[in-house]
C-alpha cells in the first residue's frame, strides 16, 4: 500500500510539474509573440529608402533566420511580414528585383523569396542573380497556379523550391519551418568533415580538404595505423590527420630491428622545423624491421602515409588481446570526425594553430582504449 501511494505522489508530481512547464512555455511564448507585433507594428514605418526605394524591414531579437522578400505586390509582401515575423523571423521586403540584388550584395540573408512575374526584372532573373553573387542563399520562387511549370525550372538554375499563392498563414509558416530545417540540416552536413576510406596508394592524391583512412587498416588513439600483413605481421605508419597538422617532417628516427615496443608508449620520432613529435606505438610487439627509404627520403611519411610511408614492421605480442583498443570501419570513420571538430575547437580556443608541443599532449599520447562497435 504505501509503495502505491509513493508512486501516486511520485506521478502526481511529475503531471503537475508537465503542466507548469507547458504553462511556462506558452505564456513565453505568448509574451515573445506579443513583443514581435510590437516590433511589427514600428519597424515598418522606418525610413529605409537610402538602401532600397521600397524597402520595408522589420528585425526582431534572435531571429529564426534572415528573410528577403521581393514582389511587386504589396499586399503579398504585408502577408510575408505579418506571418513569418509573428514566427520569429527577420523580414525585408522590397517591390522590385534590382532593389533585392543590391541588398543581397550588402546584407546577409539565409532566404530571398521572390514572385515570378514581376516588371523589369521576372523571378527567373532574380534566381539566376542571387545564386550568382551569394551561393550561400537558397531562394524560393512565389508563383501563381498558371505558373507553377515556370516554377519548377527555376530549380534547374538554384532555386530551391517554391510556394504557391494566394497561401494561408499556417501554410506559409509551415512551408518556412521545413524549409529551415533542410537549411540546418545541409549546413550541418557542409561543416562535418568529410571523412573517406580508400586504398593506400589513393591517400596521395586526395584534396587537402578532405580525410582519408586506409582500407583494411585499425587505427590508433595516438592516430597510427596497423595493417595486418598476411605473414602475420603488422605494418604501422602515421595517419592522414596527423600529417595534415605537421605539414613538414626533415627528419624520421625509428626503433631498431629486433626492439620491443609496446602499445601506446613511444616509438618513433619525426622532426621538422616546428620541432618534434613522438608518435604511439599502435600494438605491442618485437620490431622486424624499419622503412629505410625515410631515412633518405623522410617527406614520404607525408606524401605517402598509407603507401610508401609507412614506419615499421612489427610482430605482434598480444594481436587478438590489444585489436579491441583500435579501430576500423564506421567506427573508425566517426572517431575520425570527432577529432577534426575536436582539432579545430582547440585552434579556435588558441586563436592559432597548434604547435607541434600542443599537438602531441593533445591529439598522440593517447593511451589504447576498449572500443565497442
Amino acid at each position: 500500500m504505501t509503495a502505491l501511494l509513493i508512486l501516486f505522489m511520485f506521478l502526481a508530481f511529475a503531471g503537475i510539474d508537465l503542466l507548469v512547464r507547458a504553462s511556462l512555455k506558452r505564456r513565453r511564448e505568448r509574451l515573445a509573440r506579443q513583443a514581435r507585433e510590437e516590433v511589427l507594428k514600428t519597424s515598418i514605418r522606418l525610413d529605409f529608402t537610402h538602401e532600397a526605394r521600397s524597402l520595408k524591414r522589420v528585425e526582431v531579437p534572435e531571429p529564426k533566420a534572415r528573410i528577403l522578400a521581393v514582389d511587386d505586390e504589396a499586399v503579398v509582401l504585408d502577408s510575408f511580414r505579418r506571418i513569418l515575423v509573428l514566427d520569429g523571423y527577420s523580414v525585408d521586403t522590397v517591390e522590385t528585383g534590382p532593389e533585392a540584388l543590391g541588398l543581397v550584395q550588402r546584407r546577409d540573408y539565409d532566404f530571398v523569396f521572390t514572385d515570378l512575374k514581376m516588371p523589369d526584372m521576372d523571378g527567373v532573373e532574380v534566381v539566376k542573380a542571387v545564386k550568382h553573387l551569394r551561393p550561400d542563399v537558397d531562394v524560393v520562387v512565389i508563383t501563381g497556379y498558371g505558373s507553377i511549370e515556370t516554377a519548377v525550372q527555376t530549380l534547374q538554375h538554384g532555386a530551391c523550391e517554391y510556394v504557391q499563392k494566394p497561401f494561408t498563414a499556417d501554410e506559409l509558416s509551415e512551408f518556412t519551418r521545413k524549409l529551415l530545417i533542410k537549411r540546418e540540416a545541409r549546413l550541418e552536413a557542409q561543416r562535418q568533415p568529410t571523412v573517406r576510406v580508400v586504398a593506400p596508394e589513393v591517400a596521395e592524391t586526395m584534396p587537402a580538404s578532405e580525410y582519408c583512412l586506409p582500407g583494411g587498416a585499425f587505427l590508433s588513439t595516438g592516430h597510427a595505423w596497423a595493417r595486418i600483413e598476411p605473414e602475420g605481421q603488422v605494418r604501422v605508419g602515421l595517419d592522414d590527420f596527423a600529417r595534415k597538422v605537421l605539414g613538414e617532417v626533415t627528419a624520421v628516427e625509428l626503433p631498431q630491428r629486433g626492439s620491443l615496443v609496446h602499445a601506446g608508449e613511444p616509438f618513433a620520432v619525426l622532426r621538422g622545423a616546428a620541432g618534434s613529435v613522438h608518435l604511439s606505438a599502435p600494438l605491442s610487439g618485437r620490431v622486424a624491421y624499419g622503412n629505410e627509404t625515410l631515412k633518405h627520403a623522410p617527406t614520404a611519411v607525408l606524401e605517402s602515409p598509407y603507401d610508401r610511408g609507412w614506419l615499421c614492421l612489427i610482430e605482434p605480442g598480444d594481436l587478438a588481446g590489444e585489436l579491441a583498443s583500435l579501430r576500423i570501419g564506421q567506427p573508425a570513420v566517426t572517431w575520425y570526425q570527432e577529432e577534426i571538430t575536436r582539432l579545430r575547437q582547440a585552434e579556435r580556443d588558441a586563436a592559432k594553430a597548434l604547435d607541434w608541443a600542443a599537438f602531441e599532449q593533445a591529439f598522440l599520447a593517447g593511451r589504447p582504449e576498449p572500443v565497442h562497435a
